[in-house]
């Protein structure tokens, strides 16, 4: 016996040690998704979380702590006090992994093998997967123009993951709800319903999102303002979110009251029914900075880049002729000499085409207009794209442009948009009272550069940094605009003033 006991206390350490080992592994692995049924006490703002896989990225960044952390997730010396945050604490609800879309996304998941999944779309903190540096042969549509940094093939539906990645590093969270000025909502209804947007039963396309509603409204944090004090995003146009069961895509979670009492923000919004709740955002583009130094380096590329091209535009036509002033800009841009045309209408290949940032953004680049008809709805991503590459939008709907729809994101929300695009009459183009190279062409060098200047400014306010590292420099992008309207938006719903 006393000759053994040695044997076993040396089992017993390696059973402890074991056990250890795997209590570290799970809390490094951890899934994103932390269920909490109670609020928690005091307005202290959230602490660091562990870390989680790389294949995790895709739906969360780390937390910050009471001391901020840097792009490595390590403490750092930049703080946040409770004065700085006074009337800007945000409580993120805990939302029950059965309402996670991306639950499967963990590290070695078979999605990860298939490059069009959800999971290998949405890398990278929702940037997306890093651009491949540029063949330099011009085989991948690059004309040199792009850098080898900050960008990344950027899934357009990717802002609900991008956003939540932001608000987990947002530096006044608070685990305490009745300390918070707004609640954010981190569900993804528009990445819930990609995965069946056009099932022939309806009840499949709405009944996730409805289910999500009614669990929502039910919480505590719920009952004290009835939601009009919670925000969140549904990254697809409002439209999408507003079909009954007589539409063959899309379901009604924006129909619901309780999505009408929040604050949602959209890639486009009813501009004609301003009591909505719903607030339109600029699409993410490819452009992913850490730095303004990268933003004000991409500004002189874009200053300086040779644009031989009169106008360009990218898109396809719509089957039967449904979009008949799309099909009119096709052709008169197939028949000038003077138009950039990425066909995106033959079959895989085109869509592969238009789906590569390098072909987009080059010739955007090489472009002084760049041509934004309507599409399935008002908005394109393509208008976004168009801004990042300093190519002037001309419009050709007023519910197309930046003034009607980006109201935040306009440089001058009082002002008028024509001092950076162009708006023509599509029902004018297509009488034949118009002729679009005719106008486009009427505009001087000096009108040219001046547009195009004012284009390249706004670049800031319409693009998303990198969710994962501390911006440096002094820059507002796209979601600190949205952000800030958001609070101030929120703060006046408690002051009682009303919205409509």
């Amino acid at each position: 016996m006393e000759a053994g006991y040695p044997r076993y206390l040396l089992y017993g350490l390696l059973i402890l040690g074991s056990w250890l080992v795997s209590f570290s592994l799970h809390f490094k692995f951890v899934h994103i998704y932390l269920l909490s049924s109670e609020p928690r006490s005091g307005p202290a703002l959230v602490v660091l979380r562990p870390s989680v896989p790389i294949a995790l990225d895709a739906t969360l960044p780390r937390a910050p702590s009471t001391i901020g952390a840097d792009e490595n997730g390590r403490p750092s010396s930049v703080a946040s006090s409770p004065a700085s945050c006074e009337g800007r604490y945000v409580y993120m609800l805990d939302v029950p992994s059965r309402f996670d879309v991306l639950s499967g996304c963990v590290e070695g998941a078979p999605a990860f093998q298939d490059e069009y999944s959800m999971c290998s779309l949405l890398v990278n903190a929702g940037m997306g997967p890093v651009l491949p540096p540029a063949t330099g042969d011009g085989s991948d549509g690059d004309t040199g123009v792009i850098p080898n940094t900050g960008w990344y093939n950027t899934y357009q539906y990717a802002l609900e993951v991008i956003v939540h990645n932001r608000m987990r590093r947002y530096e006044c969270l608070t685990d305490d709800p009745a300390a918070a000025t707004a609640v954010y909502v981190p569900y993804y209804p528009a990445l819930e319903l990609q995965e069946h947007i056009c099932d022939l039963n309806y009840t499949v396309r709405s009944g996730p999102s409805s289910e999500f509603l009614r669990w929502l409204s039910s919480r505590p944090q719920w009952a004290a303002f009835g939601g009009r004090d919670h925000f969140m995003v549904a990254a697809k146009t409002s439209w999408m979110f507003r079909k009954d069961a007589s539409g063959t895509c899309g379901n009604d979670f924006l129909e619901h009251p309780e999505s009408g009492n929040m604050t949602v923000l959209t890639y486009e919004s009813n501009i004609w029914e301003p009591r909505n709740r719903e607030y339109a955002v600029p699409y993410p583009s490819y452009f992913h900075p850490k730095s303004a130094g990268e933003v004000a380096a991409w500004q002189d590329r874009a200053r300086a880049a040779e644009r031989p091209w009169l106008f360009a535009f990218t898109g396809a036509r719509r089957a039967n002729g449904t979009l008949v002033i799309r099909d009119r800009i096709m052709d008169s841009c197939a028949s000038s000499s003077r138009c950039r045309l990425v066909d995106c209408s033959h079959g895989i290949q085109g869509s592969k085409t238009c789906q590569s940032p390098r072909t987009v953004v080059s010739a955007f680049a090489a472009s002084r207009f760049c041509l934004q008809p309507r599409g399935d709805s008002f908005m394109r991503r393509s208008s976004v794209d168009a801004i990042m590459a300093g190519c002037i939008p001309v419009f050709f709907h007023e519910g197309s442009t930046f003034q009607k729809q980006y109201r935040w994101h306009h440089p001058d929300p009082d002002g008028s948009d024509r001092r950076y695009s162009v708006l023509m009459d599509a029902d004018e183009i297509l009488e034949g009272k118009v002729d679009i190279e005719e106008v486009l062409a009427s505009y001087t060098d000096e009108e040219v550069a001046a547009m195009r200047e004012e284009v390249i400014k706004m670049i800031p306010r319409f693009l998303y940094e990198d969710p994962r590292a501390r911006f440096h420099g002094d820059m507002r992008d796209a979601f600190d605009i949205s952000f800030d309207a958001v609070m101030g938006r929120v703060r006046r719903i408690k002051n009682g003033e009303d919205l409509g």
